[in-house]
This record gives C-alpha cells, sequence and structure tokens, in this order.
C-alpha cells in the first residue's frame, strides 16, 4: 500500500476547500432519548467552557478546520427569541485562534415547543438559520460552511423507525426523512438569502454491505440496504423525491461517516479489516464521487482505545489512495476529538486526541494519536509538493 501512496500514476487531486486537511470535530449531540432526558455533550465533555483552550490545543496541533456546532434548543429555549450568549464566545474564540469551524444547526435535537411534523417546523428551522447565518456573516466570517442537519439517515432510523430517540416513532423513518429533506432545503435557502457566500456540508454514514452470493435473495436484498445509504443525497440533489424540491446546487459537499463497524455481512456479524470480503474504503470513497461529483470531507472518523492511531492511518492512506485517483477529498476529520461521557452516559469513551477535562479545566493529549496525524501531516505535505507543476499547491 506504500508504494500505491507514493507511486499512484493518476493526476492526485489537490485539497484546496478548507484551512487544513486534517480536521477535528466537537461531539455536539442535543437528541431527546427514550426515557426523556436530553442530552447536551456540548457541556458534558466541557467544551461549553473550554472552547478557546481546545481550539488552541488543536492549532498547537496545525489543526485549523473544526466542526463545532449550535445548540438550538438552548438557543430558542423560548419560541421566536434567540439568545446567542453561548454561542458567541465559541465563534469569538474560533476567531481568535483563526480557526475554520463548520457549523452544525441541527444535531439530532430542537427545542421542545417544535413538533418536528408539523411544517411549522420546517419555517421554524429555516427561520433560526437564517439568523445564524445573519450573526455569523455580522461577525465578519467570510464564506462561512454550515451542516443544516446531521447524519439525517441515522436521525431518520433512530427516531423514525427504532424510537431510540426524539420523535420515537416507529415505521416513519421514510415520513421522517423526507421532513428532514424539507427543513434543510428550506434552511440552505434562508442562508444563501443572508449570505450568498456560504457553502454547506452534507455528513451521511457510509457502509458496505455484503451477501453470501450462493442466495440470490439475500445478495439482493443486502445490495439493496447499501444503495439505501445514497437516498438523502438523492433528494438533496433532486435525483430522489423530486417533489420535495432538491436540485443540484443544494449538494455543495459530501461529508462521510466512517467507522470500524461501518461493514458487515447481511443478518451476520461486522466485517473486519483482515477479511477478505472488506471493502477497501478508497473504493467507497471513489464510487461515492462517481455519482455525484461533489468535493468530500471525511466527516467522521474515528476508533475507540488502541484502535485510534490504526485506524486513523488506515483512513489516511486510503483517502490518498482515492485522490491519486483524482477523488476529490478535502479534508479528514476525527471526531469526536475530545473524550466525553458515553449517550448513556455510563462510561468513558476514549475516542479523542483531547482528554477529557480534569479538575483544573485542563485537557491531556493522546500522544500517540498526535504522533500519528504529525506524520501523516508530513507524508501529505510531501505528496503534494511533488506533484507536478499544473497540480501543485498554489502559494
Amino acid at each position: 500500500m506504500q508504494d500505491q501512496i507514493e507511486h499512484g500514476m493518476t493526476p492526485m487531486h489537490h485539497p484546496t476547500l478548507c484551512k487544513s486537511f486534517f480536521q477535528a470535530g466537537f461531539a455536539c449531540s442535543t437528541e431527546v432519548r427514550g426515557d426523556g432526558r436530553r442530552l447536551d455533550l456540548i457541556h458534558a465533555s466541557g467544551h461549553e467552557h473550554l472552547a478557546g483552550r481546545d481550539y488552541a490545543q488543536l492549532a498547537e496541533q496545525n489543526i485549523f478546520t473544526l466542526r463545532d456546532g449550535l445548540r438550538w434548543h438552548t438557543i430558542e429555549a423560548e419560541p421566536g427569541h434567540y439568545d446567542w450568549s453561548g454561542f458567541l464566545p465559541m465563534l469569538h474564540a474560533a476567531q481568535a485562534n483563526k480557526m475554520q469551524v463548520i457549523w452544525d444547526l441541527c444535531h439530532f435535537g430542537w427545542p421542545d415547543h417544535l413538533d418536528i411534523w408539523q411544517p411549522a417546523f420546517v419555517t421554524e428551522f429555516a427561520r433560526f438559520a437564517a439568523a445564524v447565518a445573519a450573526l455569523v456573516r455580522d461577525e465578519g466570517i467570510a464564506q462561512p460552511i454550515y451542516t443544516p442537519i446531521n447524519a439525517i439517515s441515522f436521525l431518520a432510523w433512530a427516531g423514525g423507525d427504532m424510537a431510540h430517540i426524539r420523535p420515537m416513532a416507529t415505521a416513519k423513518g421514510k415520513a421522517l426523512k423526507m421532513q428532514l429533506i424539507r427543513a434543510s432545503l428550506a434552511a440552505m435557502d434562508a442562508i444563501r438569502a443572508a449570505d450568498r457566500s456560504a457553502r454547506f456540508l452534507q455528513p451521511e454514514p457510509v457502509v458496505h454491505i455484503n451477501a453470501p452470493t450462493n442466495n440470490p435473495d439475500l445478495v439482493k436484498e443486502a445490495e439493496s440496504l447499501r444503495l439505501a445509504q445514497f437516498e438523502v443525497w438523492d433528494m438533496l440533489s433532486g435525483r430522489a423525491s423530486p417533489e420535495l424540491g432538491g436540485a443540484a446546487e443544494y449538494l455543495d459537499i459530501i461529508g462521510v461517516g466512517y467507522r470500524p463497524a461501518s461493514q458487515w455481512f447481511h443478518r451476520g456479524a461486522v466485517i473486519t479489516m483482515d477479511d477478505s470480503h472488506y471493502r477497501p474504503f478508497a473504493t467507497i470513497l471513489a464510487e461515492i464521487h462517481h455519482r455525484y461529483g461533489r468535493p468530500i470531507i471525511i466527516a467522521e472518523t474515528g476508533a475507540e482505545n488502541e484502535m485510534r492511531v490504526p485506524w486513523i492511518r488506515y483512513v489516511f492512506e486510503q483517502a490518498v489512495l482515492a485522490m491519486q485517483s483524482s477523488v476529490a477529498i478535502e479534508g479528514l476529520c476525527v471526531y469526536p476529538v475530545a473524550d466525553y461521557r458515553s449517550w448513556s452516559g455510563d462510561r468513558h469513551l476514549p475516542l479523542g486526541l483531547l482528554g477529557m477535562q480534569d479538575v483544573n479545566g485542563c485537557r491531556s493529549l493522546f500522544e500517540p494519536l498526535a504522533l500519528e496525524l504529525r506524520s501523516q501531516q508530513i507524508r501529505l505535505k510531501g505528496l503534494l509538493n511533488n506533484l507536478p507543476k499544473q497540480h501543485a499547491m498554489p502559494a
């Protein structure tokens, strides 16, 4: 694989979209669970009060592009009234540390007074998005990037089919997905009306599903399930359910979420990386790029515990292989970059580059991952600097 990376024969894509290719994301889920408890991971992880320190610590690692989130339920706790007191300090901390932030507007949660099934949800989300865009514009930030609704596929499954999180429905996943698409489209229109320079990242989980080739029915089922991963992007771009109003201009930057458990046997176990049935991640990236022709950010990736370093190494190598086949990979985001307690709150998840805050409000650095990222930064710079002149990094 090293030879493939270092000696690719096709023109290598040169990323230019983001301030840094290596990126970091802060967990910002705000969903309401089945037991009625609302999560707020920005608060629980300490990032609410440590944003300035967190951003500065990442800048020391040469990471200048981030994913972070607004907490709509705290900003609009009262209908129609926006309280920016929790968001502006984060925005100003990002500016002080020269960070480019991709802001999630809705990460699985919304204010209690809104019913997601009603048309008013679409209207109110668009109004909120417009207010955010106007505020960010007035703060002097040029060409911001927003994620209107994060991982629509997951939210539709968890909230519309499995009743794990609000709206706690079953057998309504498709209907919820379509409502979320309506809201995303309306939000993008509202943001563009406030700031024509804005761009949009649409992150979705990507998977591969394998079935025994001696059972045609299972093969057909597995492929149908695999192709369903494209439904959100197809809806946004107008390829599917055109009545929703999707069109090509709504699919801007594709975000890919990919984890060690993202491949499995149909009706069976996870496919491990050493299994001959495991599909190389580079080919998944290539399929997405060939399908849509849009730039891609690996927007959510990482592993737990001792898998953190080998996993990021694998994802980076596969990203480079894809880039050497002219696939437009624009960034790789370690997500989450800071440890937090699990959604159930019962255990600490050692996932990130930064540890949990200590009693002094400081985070430790997971040195093995930091060293790996520095090595990757050096390798990528060398690869890009050795490109033919027409592909070289602009000044």
